[in-house]
């Protein structure tokens, strides 16, 4: 094996100041020696170049996977947090009549971008023919749902300017695909909590147009979740002038 002289080692470590390549002199010197072919350790340098191949492809596998999956974790917790804030405020003794005030002092607090008043409950959604399915209607305020990028700017289609006037509502495109509906559409919803009468509590059950389709991406969000005015929405669950929660987003 040819032996390196003090001469070349302190050539090859000298810092190179005309280059910013990956590796230094030395390294590649090193390497160079112990991979290339020579008569008598012809045999030995397949070897290596072999292991050098299997190292070369492990590494490189290992730093594929690596970014696919803190891509997809960046991705899957942009999509979570881009529709559920941060925190949620919830009252604890009485009822949340002044939202709209503490929803100011909230969005007022440096590192918080929105306070967002929610009034939300589950019902029973029906479109076209027999076809129904589950859903969570969350009633928000148009402004809010303006400022939430992940809804606002993933309009498949219709827009916004219905569910601002307060006669429309927006629904994921899953559910859209599901019910049979398009913009323009009648759905139902179906409510358990609804009048209360001497016979009992009796179904609320209303249909509003459909203004938007909407789709960011989680079949989850995309097939469950009905955006809904907050007038509406605290009219249709027997909440006037009230929240349920405030949730911020920092």
């Amino acid at each position: 094996m040819t032996a390196v002289t003090q001469d070349q080692v302190q050539a090859a470590t000298q810092p190179e100041t005309s280059s910013s390549r990956p590796f230094s002199a030395f390294e590649r010197m090193v390497a160079w020696r112990y991979l290339r072919s020579r008569r008598k350790e012809a045999f030995i340098s397949v070897i290596a170049g072999f292991s050098f191949i299997g190292i070369m492809l492990g590494v490189a596998t290992l730093i594929i996977v690596m970014a696919v999956m803190n891509g997809f974790r960046t991705e899957l917790i942009s999509r979570i947090l881009g529709i559920n804030g941060h925190m949620i405020v919830q009252p604890i003794d009485g009822p949340l009549n002044n939202y709209a005030e503490l929803a100011t002092k909230f969005s007022g607090v440096k590192g918080v971008t929105m306070a967002i008043p929610l009034v939300e409950g589950q019902v029973l959604a029906q479109g076209i023919g027999d076809s129904s399915t589950g859903a969570l209607v969350r009633g928000i305020r148009a402004d809010d749902l303006s400022k939430m990028k992940s809804v606002s700017d993933h309009i498949q289609s219709g827009d916004l300017v219905g569910f601002a006037s307060g006669s429309g509502v927006a629904i994921g495109s899953r559910m859209a695909e599901q019910l049979g509906i398009t913009v323009g559409g009648t759905i139902t919803l179906t409510s358990p909590n609804g009048d209360v009468t001497p016979l009992g509590m009796n179904p609320r059950v209303k249909a509003y147009t459909v203004s938007a389709i909407y789709e960011i991406g989680m079949s989850e969000y995309d097939s469950t979740i009905i955006f809904m005015p907050l007038e509406e929405a605290q009219l249709y669950f027997n909440a006037e002038g009230l929240v349920q929660s405030i949730e911020i987003f920092v």
